[in-house]
């Protein structure tokens, strides 16, 4: 049968990509519980030292990131042809997000391409925006990392930064989202990224990077807040760069590790590194329901 060898070999590369995620998810897992279990006592320490109202203050600085994330998005919406009031807005994009939790990097952007759907947004449209928000957070990312932890320990990711610098040029995006759609056979986008909705965009980018860090800051004061800030973005790019895993698990938490070394002990470090994914998913799940629970409200 004609195709019959392409078609195996296309499914049996299918299945093998399929099979990565969750093998590689669970080596990230079992090595991060190793590393609890290896320095347990010094882990429950660290745990110790960790306050109530510094836990509680992290999770107000978290909260406040996911929204300066929430604005990049809308941003880039709206630039694109797709303003949305801001309760609608913060719907789609907190709930969608819940979906990066579920192994398969699709989950997100179908769930807000359906939401979107119902408020009169183009799928191609949402899906356009839910794709530039990744080049704009890892070049933002990279950026406060050279700033703030210093260009001579962290001078090699300025190779990167010139590609993501020329992804950022609208004429750029524009040209790749069109090169996309044709592929995929969908009409060309309404209305062209500017300038000015991209360098809004990175603004709200950034001020959600100051979040991040004060999030850190409030459990891990060691450092000072530039520091934090820092430590952070580098540890959130380095997660976001290793796509096999569901929002980073166990990679963003390795790196955070290493950050803090030079003002924590390991223990502390890890403690450290789970307290910020406990806050940051505890952060999710508060910002999807207070989003669904403001329209439910709108529409009643």
């Amino acid at each position: 049968m004609r195709g019959g060898p392409a078609r195996r070999a296309a499914l049996s590369k299918a299945v093998l990509r399929k099979a990565v995620r969750p093998v590689f998810l669970l080596v990230a897992l079992g090595f991060g519980a190793w590393a609890v279990a290896r320095q347990w006592d010094a882990v429950v320490a660290g745990f110790a030292r960790l306050s109530w109202p510094a836990v509680a203050g992290s999770l107000v600085a978290v909260v406040a990131a996911l929204l300066g994330a929430m604005l990049t998005w809308r941003t880039l919406l709206a630039d694109l042809g797709s303003p949305l009031p801001l309760r609608p807005a913060a719907k789609v994009f907190f709930v969608g997000q819940l979906g990066k939790y579920i192994p398969g990097a699709v989950w997100p952007v179908l769930a807000q391409m359906e939401m979107g759907r119902d408020l009169g947004v183009p799928r191609s449209r949402s899906a356009a925006a839910f794709f530039l928000m990744m080049p704009i957070q890892l070049a933002s990312g990279l950026l406060v990392t050279l700033v703030t932890l210093g260009w001579d320990r962290y001078g090699w990711l300025l190779l990167a930064v010139p590609v993501l610098l020329v992804l950022l040029e609208p004429k750029v995006i524009n040209s790749l989202i069109g090169f996309g759609l044709r592929r995929l056979r969908r009409e060309p986008l309404e209305r062209p990224l500017t300038r000015r909705g991209m360098l809004t965009a990175l603004a709200w980018a950034f001020a959600g990077w100051l979040c991040y860090g004060l999030h850190l800051y409030a459990v891990a004061p060691q450092g000072g807040v530039v520091f934090a800030v820092g430590a952070f973005a580098l540890s959130w790019c380095l997660g976001i760069m290793t796509f096999l895993v569901p929002a980073g698990a166990g990679v963003r938490e390795v790196a955070m590790v290493a950050v803090l070394a030079p003002v924590l002990d390991s223990g502390s470090a890890i403690a450290v590194a789970l307290c910020s994914r406990i806050v940051i998913v505890a952060g999710d799940l508060l910002c999807a329901g207070l989003a669904g629970i403001a329209t439910r409200r709108d529409t009643a």
